[in-house]
């Protein structure tokens, strides 16, 4: 007589000893047909020794025998546990031994089996023998015992990942029903225990139609790739989008500008900022650009319209900007919208960590200034408006330089001193991005 259980991890049958262990073989199966054990969790795993299962509430101290069952359906009393059989003959000496887990008495109700029962995971486990009644044993299976040996668990030795019987079915039941047995009309669909998880090793995707599980494929290997991005700082944070208000415009002529770009799309709202993205060494365009509506509805007109447009004898391509580079410090030269990095990595235009980045500044008239902090940026604005780092006297700027870089005969004071003025340099720098970006922001608003 045999019973196949279907498990996440895999099959398993199981043949039971009818004839030696009547009463346990007949409640075992009779259980089975009410599918008292479908979406049942192993709560129990042990390396090498047992893995435990047939609790509906997965805490070990549920279960009954199905006497118990029926006369609970009925309204009517009866004893939750029945009397083991222990057969001297039958031990846990071989792997893939079935036996009732035996509950000890409390109070004035006695100890016995009732639905829970394990299945040893290694031999000669003779430290069992005369305290669990062996009912059965496995003859197919085995590869998925092994999957179940290695299972990951926690300190109280349950599965990190649901590890569920799926769905039982009975080969043989030579026993007649119990008075009173009610069989379901249809098979559970959520496990007992209310558990939110169900079997979380199977594929999520099985049931799915092929177009949905690969949508749900790319999903998941976009989500993948966006906290890669984020551990190696490419991305502010892995959730980024993109803005719904920015175009991106490429296939341009060398020759177009940002005034050109700004006058042929300014026709379908208020534009932001217009820019064609040039080489930070040369000035050549290069042959793309960002251009930032006041309006998404203005945005996505101008999408729909200008797709394949004639421009500078150039069909050009717009599409809506994938670059999340704003976010980061923007690609605009617009002094409005702030600075933008000179030098970078990662998405269209090139923007990436601080090690990538000039530690000069530039000005629109051509001339440069050092950048203490390590950053290279462009700022659209004469040079006459650049921050005041340096006073009048080219003669005491060269005193106070002097004294600065002037080394004492402590090496240890020179030490601190070094340290001292990094901190400095690093806490001007964030008060610096600090006052930017609420400028920023209060611009916007």
């Amino acid at each position: 007589m045999s019973v196949l259980l279907e498990t996440s991890l895999g099959d398993i049958v199981i043949d039971l000893e009818t004839e030696l262990c009547p009463k346990t073989c007949e409640n075992f199966l009779k259980l089975c047909k009410v599918y008292y054990y479908n979406l049942n969790a192993f709560f129990n795993v042990s390396k090498d020794f047992l893995a435990q299962v047939g609790d509906p509430t997965a805490t070990g101290t549920g279960g009954e025998s199905v006497w118990s069952l029926i006369a609970s359906q009925q309204g009517k009393q009866a004893p939750r546990y029945f009397s083991p059989e222990f057969i001297p003959r039958l031990k846990h000496t071989a792997r893939g031994t079935v036996s009732m887990a035996v509950a000890p008495g409390i109070g004035s109700e006695k100890g016995g089996c009732g639905s829970q029962f394990f299945i040893t995971l290694g031999d000669n486990i003779d430290y069992l023998d005369g305290k669990h009644a062996v009912f059965g044993h496995v003859v197919e299976g085995f590869d998925t015992l092994d999957k179940l040996n290695e299972v990951f668990v926690d300190q109280d030795g349950r599965p990190l990942k649901d590890v569920r019987i799926r769905h039982v079915e009975i080969l043989d039941d030579p026993y007649d029903d119990p008075e009173g047995l009610v069989v379901p009309n249809s098979i559970p669909t959520r496990p007992p225990d209310n558990s939110t998880r169900i079997a979380e090793d199977e594929d999520p995707l099985a049931t799915l139609p092929e177009e949905e599980a690969e949508a749900e494929r790319r999903k998941a290997a976009a989500r993948a790739s966006a906290l890669t991005l984020e551990m190696v700082g490419d991305l502010p944070f892995a959730n980024v989008r993109p803005p719904e208000n920015v175009l991106f415009v490429c296939k341009l002529n060398p020759v177009t500008r940002d005034e050109d770009l700004e006058l042929i799309f300014s026709r379908f709202g208020t534009i932001m900022s217009c820019q064609v993205i040039r080489d930070k060494k040369t000035g050549d365009s290069l042959q793309y650009a960002f251009i930032e509506f006041d309006k998404r509805e203005d945005a996505e007109q101008a999408y729909f319209k200008m797709q394949n447009v004639l421009v500078d004898d150039r069909r050009i391509w717009v599409d809506f900007s994938q670059s999340v580079a704003r976010i980061n410090g923007g690609w605009s030269n617009n002094p409005k919208m702030g600075p933008r990095l000179t030098k970078g990595r990662g998405k269209v235009g090139g923007f990436g960590g601080r090690d990538d980045l000039e530690e000069t500044t530039r000005y629109r008239d051509g001339s440069e200034d050092r950048n203490e902090s390590g950053y290279g940026m462009v700022f659209d604005v004469p040079s006459d408006t650049r921050h005041r780092r340096r006073s009048r006297s080219p003669r005491r700027d060269k005193s106070k330089e002097r004294t600065r870089n002037r080394r004492s005969r402590s090496p240890r004071r020179d030490k601190e001193r070094d340290r001292r003025r990094s901190h400095s340099r690093d806490r001007d720098r964030r008060d610096r991005e600090r006052d930017r970006e609420r400028d920023r922001y209060e611009r916007r608003r």
